[in-house]
């Protein structure tokens, strides 16, 4: 995965860095710790993945203290290297504490703007939207690429946004020439779809839990 080339105006704000565009990996790879009962459940998972060709992780915990995530943050450090590039959900804290590459936020989280002015410009932002005027909003700051879904029905949060479909990554696709990445209840059975619709890249949760080396390698597979 290459990384963006920063240039600042000093005329500009933050939320106004004018940025290259990055190459996302075809395969986005969500860490969830609510799916593992250990953290040596989830390394054990981690090296699976790496074992079958995945190269961005994106480490989420919804629901643990700063403390455990910063805990498991530092040992997935130590286990990936530079193998892969590593992204921190929510909190651009931990990311630099846990020198990881850069950070993911939502609508609910900090503003671009803000998250830039913390993790500087060496680190790799990246903004969930779910509708397209988000994505326009989100697509005029410094992000570096941009999540659009959920695409379809998806299990992995209490309280979904309304599902896009293929129709929401193609409108998506045409509002932005930043990387685009899908997310929400992609599968095996529809990833190559969400791609053909414009997608760069695309986000999963549970489709890699079961076997996550034979999963990862087939969705390189499908997604080639």
């Amino acid at each position: 995965m290459s990384f963006p080339v920063y240039t600042l105006y000093p005329s500009e704000s933050s939320d106004t860095i004018r940025v290259q565009m990055i190459n996302l990996p075809r395969l986005y790879a969500i860490v969830d710790a609510s799916c593992f009962a250990t953290g040596d459940a989830l390394l054990a998972f981690v090296d699976e993945l790496l074992a079958g060709g995945v190269s961005l992780l994106q480490y989420r915990n919804k629901t643990g203290n700063a403390k455990a995530m910063l805990e498991h943050a530092h040992a997935l450090k130590q286990r990936v290297g530079a193998r892969a590039t590593l992204i921190m959900n929510d909190r651009p804290d931990l990311c630099l504490a846990a020198e990881f590459n850069g950070v993911h936020v939502g609508q609910d989280d900090l503003s671009p703007g803000s998250v830039r002015r913390i993790i500087g410009l060496a680190h790799v932002l990246g903004v969930s939207t779910h509708n397209p005027g988000q994505l326009q909003a989100s697509a005029a700051t410094s992000a570096d690429y941009l999540a659009i879904g959920p695409v379809f029905a998806t299990t992995s949060k209490e309280k979904p946004d309304p599902v896009v479909g293929l129709e929401g990554v193609r409108r998506a696709r045409a509002l932005t020439s930043k990387p685009l990445v899908a997310i929400g209840g992609i599968t095996r059975a529809n990833a190559r779809s969400v791609i053909e619709a414009g997608a760069n890249s695309v986000a999963l949760i549970s489709d890699l839990l079961i076997d996550p080396r034979k999963s990862a390698e087939e969705f390189f597979r499908i997604l080639r």
